[in-house]
């Protein structure tokens, strides 16, 4: 009877824990252990009466808030505040930018799939649209990205036609004459013209992103929207904001650029303003600009503001034409001929009103570029990123079904295979998550983590998948000309890589360092607490952690034994694979705790590690957003396989990821103790098995309807355009001429037709009446096309010592 009364103790115990319900699983569960001693009677030993009782005064004193504050959390919390690290302003106002959503999720450990796959993505509206068919076409017809990177510039009719088309004012409402348009067609914008022209789309993207406008138009005055914005917006201004130094790359609250405030003359008279002396550098758009933002420390010695005399970071706006200001250099950021530049002042004078938000907003440019940033980082590089992966499938998928070798399109062969996969899948996986992400800020959030997610792993694997294009392109792809598209994506990856965060910062560093903070459920709440000694705050949020701790191990373990099969899920064609998912939220959350409270505060400074639990979060969320993908769109069998491709995938990055975790946690025991917890029966996840690989490969050789769709962000040039129009157009034709090359096999099989060089082959076929005059047509102008592309650029010596 004991032992049937220790097991359903035991069942309840663990049912309550895997609902999250952690206190009354507890109570439960001694309340199942005192009704079998009640049944025992007599006949059972005093020793279990005792643990019994022991047990209850354990869950009573646990249980009841009142005494749980008098006997653990009042003598708790004076400890506790006294080692508490402070956290600076800096640092506090970085953690507290921007907002939280789906990482929430993650780190809850039971994510709420319904409520994501209700979450409504914003469509594009019909006048974003008609701007996409309309000058964004237009302007990428216009673009000839060979030609630019010879004259290092776009031409004057293009800078024109952008200005002209407020380009530079997509993201600004009509009221100020900008384009008012949604996250996700700002996205969308750039995607297509980086498919075209990445100097071109860098051009564009600047200005709506991370800059004066951004930054007027959310901590402006009202005289300083009405006086700027309409010039931002159809191109009058040109702006840059000035944010990175020599001393202040990553680290740019460091920056030694300075304003003081002082007298000094201003248009004929004597005002109170600042003087300005900076050092920048990597400035896009400086040598263009004619309006700079500038990110600076502000000092008033003479006191003439009030207050601290070390006022902090501030932004202001600074024309380029005031004297001292040293602009129009060029850097030659690897070669792509978009404009950037350093820039310096010299003892530059402004009025206080070229401060951003007027005096009022002096000492808060630190929060206003973390607030911008949160929302920034989600949008332009991931744009870029995903018009890069966008434009190797669509190259790629052509080439590798015209291209033939051994009689064979190249495409058939396993070697080229594996390649083609990773770019299908990780292109599916990368459009999702700019489209899901875009979503979330069109719905008003300004989610810092996964904008940081967003753009690190985006254009990680935009590396990724441009480097596999070029391997399948060989020595077509190292051929400098206007036939090579890829040479010049190829050149703008690491552009990606290192601006707006460096991407070794974003996951060493950020992602988690914030993430663990902000999105965990209890340690923003408990620090809070301690920071004001709030005793009840601090005993409710101290018994909910480790509530928290207990139910998700309990959870980790239980899915870890069971696949995962016990946890909720939508019905789904991949109902199993939410389950994974859900399997390892509960693991994840569990990890992090435990280096947590292994760790402590050194955890900031053990970077591998916090980057390992970047890595587990950001590839969570990446399989999140391609479940989401899957479930808002048609049904295709091509997504399924490219949904599937990208989960594996995503599953077993965050299981490898995990396991480095706990193989590099300092305590052995901890560590050995959380791997039998959460892998119970092993590392079980593998790679995309080659049979999907295949599938997902065969998606943009085979399935025309599944490479459109995957691709429809990008420029398809006219057929007689060298690189991707002549592509197209080859493939076109090497499409038609599949039945007829299939018929001559037939017939060289039935020994109809004798072996034969392919000229010669269709010629007998003709003679001998396998074949009509049409297809024999139809063949000669595949062969035609399939020659004129396999070919690569050369120059004569005039002109190819005159190559930039």
């Amino acid at each position: 009877m004991l032992l049937i009364g220790l097991l359903v103790a035991l069942i309840v115990l663990l049912g309550f824990a895997f609902m999250g319900r952690g206190w009354l699983a507890w109570v439960s569960a001694v309340a199942v252990l005192f009704a079998t001693g009640a049944v025992l009677g007599v006949t059972s030993p005093y020793l279990i009466y005792g643990l019994l009782c022991l047990l209850g005064l354990v869950a009573l004193a646990t249980g009841w808030a009142p005494l749980r504050r008098a006997l653990f959390a009042r003598a708790l919390l004076p400890k506790l505040a006294a080692v508490m690290p402070r956290l600076g302003d800096t640092e506090r106002i970085a953690l507290e930018a921007g907002t939280v959503w789906w990482d929430a999720q993650i780190f809850s450990g039971m994510p709420d799939w319904a409520s994501l796959l209700r979450f409504p993505c914003q469509p594009l509206s019909p006048r974003e649209q008609a701007f996409l068919d309309g000058p964004v076409t237009k302007l990428c017809a216009m673009l000839d990205d060979w030609q630019i990177e010879q004259d290092r510039d776009l031409p004057p009719e293009v800078w024109g036609f952008i200005k002209r088309e407020r380009f530079f004012g997509m993201v600004l409402p009509e009221r100020y004459g900008g384009l008012g348009m949604s996250e996700i067609g700002h996205s969308r914008v750039v995607t297509r013209i980086a498919t075209r022209s990445v100097a071109a789309a860098v051009t564009v993207m600047v200005p709506n992103s991370l800059g004066p406008g951004e930054l007027l138009l959310h901590y402006g005055t009202e005289e300083q929207k009405q006086r700027y914005l309409p010039r931002l917006a159809d191109g009058r201004e040109v702006p840059c904001f000035a944010l990175t130094g020599p001393e202040a790359g990553s680290d740019a609250a460091a920056t030694q650029s300075e304003g003081i405030v002082e007298w000094g003359r201003w248009q004929g008279e004597q005002v109170i303003g600042l003087r300005l002396n900076w050092n920048k550098r990597y400035i896009t758009l400086a040598p263009v600009a004619t309006l700079i933002g500038l990110a600076f420390r502000l000092k008033d010695p003479h006191g003439l503001l009030g207050g601290e005399a070390d006022r902090g970071i501030t932004c202001a706006l600074i024309p380029r034409d005031l004297p001292g200001v040293v602009i129009g250099r060029h850097h030659d950021p690897m070669g792509v001929p978009f404009a950037n530049g350093p820039i310096e002042g010299h003892d530059v004078f402004v009025p206080l009103d070229a401060i951003i938000g007027g005096v009022e907003q002096a000492g808060h440019g630190w929060r206003m570029l973390m607030e911008s940033l949160a929302a920034g980082r989600s949008i332009s590089l991931p744009a870029l990123a995903v018009g890069a992966a966008q434009m190797a499938t669509r190259i790629c998928g052509a080439y590798a079904t015209v291209r033939e070798q051994f009689d064979t399109p190249i495409g058939r062969f396993e070697g080229i295979e594996e390649p083609l996969a990773r770019i299908a899948g990780l292109t599916y996986l990368m459009s999702a998550t700019r489209t899901l992400t875009c979503g979330a800020l069109d719905a008003g959030e300004k989610p810092a983590v996964l904008g940081s997610i967003a753009k690190a792993y985006l254009t990680d694997a935009m590396r990724e998948v441009v480097s596999d294009a070029m391997d399948i392109r060989a020595g077509a792809a190292i051929q400098r000309g206007p036939r090579n598209a890829l040479s010049r994506m190829w050149m703008s990856v690491p552009i990606g890589i290192t601006v707006e965060g460096a991407n070794i910062l974003t996951r060493s560093m950020i992602i988690y360092g914030q993430g663990a903070i902000r999105c965990h459920p209890w340690v923003q709440k408990l620090i809070d607490a301690i920071a004001a000694r709030d005793l009840a705050a601090f005993d409710r949020c101290t018994f909910g952690y480790i509530n928290f701790v207990f139910t998700r191990g309990v959870r980790a373990l239980l899915l870890g034994l069971t696949g995962a099969r016990l946890a909720k899920a939508p019905d789904s064609e991949l109902r199993r694979q939410y389950q994974h998912l859900t399997r390892f939220a509960s693991a994840f959350a569990f990890i992090s705790d435990l280096c947590m409270a292994t760790l402590g505060g050194s955890l900031k400074r053990r970077e591998k590690i916090s980057g390992r639990l970047a890595d587990a979060l950001a590839w969570q969320y990446l399989a999140a957003a391609t479940l989401k993908r899957y479930h808002d769109e048609p049904k295709l069998a091509s997504n399924y396989d490219l949904a599937r491709w990208g989960v594996a995938l995503a599953l077993f990055r965050t299981q490898e990821a995990l396991r480095g975790v706990l193989d590099n946690l300092p305590s052995a025991f901890a560590a050995g103790f959380a791997r039998w917890l959460v892998f119970p029966l092993g590392a079980r996840f593998r790679p995309p098995s080659d049979l999907l690989g295949q599938r997902a490969a065969r998606a943009i050789l085979e399935d025309r309807e599944a490479r459109l769709h995957l691709t429809e962000d990008i420029h398809v040039p006219g057929p007689h355009e060298p690189g991707l129009g002549e592509l197209e157009a080859a493939l076109d034709k090497a499409v038609r001429a599949l039945p007829v090359e299939t018929k001559l096999r037939d017939a060289v099989r039935a020994g109809r037709l004798d072996r034969a060089p392919k000229d010669e082959l269709d010629r007998r076929a003709l003679a001998a009446g396998i074949i009509t005059p049409e297809e024999y047509a139809a063949l000669g102008e595949a062969n035609e096309a399939r020659d004129a592309v396999v070919q690569v650029d050369a120059f004569d010596a005039d002109t190819y010592r005159q190559l930039r």
